[in-house]
């Protein structure tokens, strides 16, 4: 688990530490930056639409199980739900779900008492088959 910042500096640092782990453990390249774009749109979309867990964070996690890594941000909910929206060609912005619906296996939204999860499932091939590394921020990440 990895306690950010709500501050638009902290997808930054979420995307280097996802990306050198994922490296690390032997995820293929482009699975790699497809993960780190994920966590990109996620925790762009909880500090632009969501309010902070306290002490003004935000929780990012992500695991690499059998050929998949699940990225998922959790912060405080919102006045509205995260959902997918139809930007047009014009528009600056509205495009993170559908990026997101893209390049995931599955997505989807947990709430509870506190707040909301978003969390993806993406591919993570490795090389050489190796079997499943467990990362350090996978801690209290599940489904």
């Amino acid at each position: 688990m990895v306690l950010l910042p709500c501050a638009p500096s902290s997808v930054g640092v979420a995307r280097r530490r996802l990306t050198a782990e994922l490296s690390a453990a032997g995820v293929f390249g482009q699975a790699v930056g497809d993960a780190a774009l994920v966590v990109s749109e996620l925790l762009s979309n909880a500090i632009k639409h969501a309010w902070p867990l306290p002490g003004e964070k935000l929780q990012v996690t992500w695991a690499v199980d059998q050929g998949s890594v699940e990225v998922a941000v959790r912060d405080g909910g919102g006045l509205t739900r995260p959902r997918q929206a139809c930007a047009p060609v014009s528009s600056l912005g509205g495009r993170g779900l559908g990026i997101v619906e893209q390049l995931s296996r599955n997505w989807g939204i947990r709430t509870d008492g506190v707040g909301q999860t978003v969390w993806a499932v993406l591919p993570a091939p490795r090389a050489g088959g190796s079997q499943p590394v467990p990362l350090s921020p996978a801690a209290g990440s599940s489904r």
